[in-house]
């Protein structure tokens, strides 16, 4: 008789949404049985305050075990927990750690820049040794991360604080932004970038809500799972034609997502400049997926063995 699959579960705190991930786990393959989320802007609030403050906390824990109830339904053998941008940054960090796993029974892991990077690039490409030298990018709401990797290399993780939701804070002050702030959005990332990761990627991939999100405004929709640069200049044009709100409901994306969006594409643009490539592929893999491989694959060690398992491994 043949052996049932593991069951994995991961959730993603960032910094805009809150995202469950369960999934049968056989190898490097996943098959997701739950893969949802919620948008409760954690970056904004610690950009406002500096923290989450209790009733934020309270929200978030109650998610949080909502979540964990949820994974362990489904027989879930680990649940892991990952804290990103906003939990690295939040002056109660420590109390949301506390009152998250008193929640839900489950530690919270803050992740660095690095940690969060390698997760990511392990999503991508589910474990797996690569065959050119690749670059990906978490683009979130307060950071981006960067991972590279190349056949025999050493993998290089690094992030930035430059985000959609950092960027719109700063440069926009209407509904939907004019070209003047979308212009200022991509001086201000050009700049931000040249601090990033050196790479000569052949591959260049983006994740993460806000990269998966500009696919269902640019011609062609999620079908397609490239943008170009005629692709992007579409989708810049469409989300700068309407208010958030019409954006929002034309193409069923939530609104503070839509609000955001020209700042996504501000970042994915000045990506394209920076490394020299004139396409970019989006992955609906990422974080999540990479937690889930690493955790079946080294257990509750898999901190301490991230830079290794970023080149991938083989069944």
């Amino acid at each position: 008789m043949t052996a049932r699959p593991t069951v994995g579960a991961s959730v993603d705190l960032g910094s805009n949404s809150v995202h469950l991930l369960v999934a049968a786990i056989e190898g490097h393959a996943l098959s997701p049985i739950v893969d949802e989320s919620v948008f409760l802007g954690l970056g904004a609030r610690v950009d406002e305050h500096g923290h989450l403050g209790g009733t934020a906390r309270t929200e978030l824990a109650d998610v949080i075990r909502g979540y964990a109830t949820a994974a362990r339904r489904l027989d879930a053998s680990r649940i892991t927990l990952l804290g990103t941008e906003p939990i690295r940054r939040a002056g109660d960090a420590a109390r949301i750690a506390a009152e998250v796993e008193a929640s839900s029974g489950v530690p919270l892991h803050v992740l660095t820049h690095e940690e969060e990077a390698y997760l990511t690039l392990v999503g991508v490409t589910e474990g797996r040794p690569v065959e050119q030298e690749t670059l990906v990018v978490d683009i979130g709401g307060g950071s981006s991360e960067f991972a590279a990797v190349s056949p025999g290399g050493t993998a290089r993780a690094a992030g930035l604080k430059v985000g959609s939701n950092r960027l719109t804070t700063t440069f926009v002050r209407t509904d939907p932004p004019t070209v003047e702030d979308v212009r200022a959005m991509a001086e201000a990332t050009d700049i931000a970038l040249r601090g990033s990761l050196e790479a000569t990627p052949r591959q260049v991939v983006a994740v993460g809500g806000t990269a998966s999100n500009l696919l269902k405004v640019a011609p062609g929709g999620v079908a397609d799972r490239v943008l170009t640069r005629a692709r992007l200049e579409a989708a810049v044009e469409n989300v700068l034609r309407a208010r958030a709100a019409v954006t929002s409901e034309r193409y069923r994306i939530n609104p503070k997502r839509a609000r955001i969006l020209p700042a996504g594409a501000a970042i994915v643009d000045a990506l394209m400049r920076r490394y020299g490539v004139d396409r970019i592929e989006i992955s609906e893999a990422s974080l999540r997926e990479g937690a889930l491989l690493i955790a079946d694959h080294v257990g509750i060690a898999w901190r301490d063995r991230l830079p290794e398992m970023a080149h991938g491994w083989r069944t």
